[in-house]
């Protein structure tokens, strides 16, 4: 009977660990399993992390504060913040709002903001302002991006002077030899009504190109720059990573990129080498929006 109970206890132990199922997995580019203080312990030395998001993911933001959080009791006020949600031309708001010249009431109705903010990334901001850390708004604002999309590069030289000063000094380097840029181009072909194919490409990188230039511009000597972007904009060390090294080519980036898979015990070869630390998350996770 001792035995009986024994087995009996031993698969109701087995069964209960097969139960558990697992949020996400780390790994690193070549494709080992890693741990957070791992990953963590990489992040806080380097200069400059591009933390690579899927938009409605939760795992991912809920990662982004912890990361955060933990940064911060390492290096304290030497983490600077950034993102893409924020645009170029919204710093003012974002400064005002993190020094309390403004309330949320305001900050929100001043700014468009995206359609997850309340859940995803407002948090950021709130431990930025309770800690007085900067956080950078780094993207393009979308109107500039949109005229690139329509016009391509030139079209920014229509713009007003004073506009100049939300995006990177012209001409900038454009490859559209890199994978990215070199997919969304085959993928864009004959699929976007009447606009030039190119040109979309190019509004992507001018994307890139503008976090990059205000990612470096902010930048510190000893600090920790944390950049929170869609995981595309920096899969494959391309995109925001290549044109940071282009500016800088002393900087220690850290990038980090977000996949989903059915299973996440094993990282499947085709995420393999996307990042420095790539989390892996169930495809069924549940999205923010």
């Amino acid at each position: 009977m001792k035995l009986i109970h024994f087995l009996i206890l031993f698969m109701l132990t087995m069964l209960q660990a097969n139960a558990q199922k697992s949020t996400y997995q780390l790994f690193d580019k070549s494709g080992k399993t890693v741990s957070y203080n791992q990953m963590l312990e990489r992040m806080s030395d380097a200069d400059v992390v591009l933390f690579g998001e899927l938009h409605n993911n939760p795992i991912c933001h809920w990662l982004q504060l912890q990361a955060v959080k933990d940064i911060y009791y390492i290096k304290e006020d030497k983490l600077v913040l950034g993102a893409e949600m924020f645009e170029t031309d919204q710093q003012l708001v974002v400064n005002e709002y993190l020094k309390g010249l403004i309330n949320e009431s305001h900050f929100k109705s001043a700014i468009k903001l995206w359609t997850n903010y309340s859940t995803d990334y407002a948090p950021l901001l709130t431990f930025s302002k309770e800690n007085q850390l900067e956080f950078i708004a780094t993207n393009i604002p979308r109107r500039y991006a949109a005229i690139v999309a329509r016009k391509g590069f030139d079209g920014l030289n229509q713009l007003e002077p004073a506009a100049a000063k939300y995006f990177p000094p012209m001409p900038i380097d454009f490859q559209s030899s890199l994978s990215g840029y070199r997919d969304m181009l085959t993928m864009l072909e004959g699929h976007h009504g009447d606009m030039i194919p190119q040109n979309v490409v190019k509004a992507q990188a001018i994307k890139d190109a503008t976090m990059a230039f205000f990612i470096n511009k902010n930048y510190k000597f000893g600090e920790t720059f944390l950049h929170f972007n869609g995981t595309y904009h920096s899969n494959n060390f391309e995109g925001i990573y290549w044109y940071l090294k282009r500016l800088n080519k002393q900087l220690d980036i850290v990038t980090i990129a977000t996949v989903e898979q059915d299973e996440i015990q094993v990282l499947n070869s085709t995420h393999s080498g996307k990042a420095d630390f790539i989390i892996c998350i169930p495809v069924d996770m549940t999205k923010t929006h």
